[in-house]
């Protein structure tokens, strides 16, 4: 399993668009081969960060979803839609997975 913490943290101006095309993400990547869940939030301090917790089969799986077709409205946007660059953080499982 391969594990990443993802943090994307919009403009003040560009909140609201950003939400919609980032929950406009959830399903189609759900349904992708090699995720097993993909999880959307909002940081309960500050609304212009979001934050995705994902779990894929494996780095193979989640370096296809980053060339999906779907990702690309969003892709090609984020120098205006971001305060900062995107936040993708791997993480190693040290429990056991339930």
């Amino acid at each position: 399993m391969y594990t990443i913490i993802g943090t994307v943290t919009a403009r003040s101006e560009t909140r609201e668009e950003l939400a919609s095309l980032l929950a406009a993400q959830v399903s189609p990547t759900r349904a992708e081969p090699g995720c097993i869940n993909y999880d959307f939030h909002v940081d309960a301090a500050d609304p212009c960060v979001f934050v995705f917790y994902e779990n894929w089969t494996s780095r193979a799986a989640l370096d296809a979803h980053l060339a999906m077709p779907h990702l690309q409205p969003l892709f090609s946007q984020l120098d205006r839609l971001l305060a900062r660059p995107v936040d993708i953080r791997p993480l190693a499982m040290i429990s056991t997975p339930t």
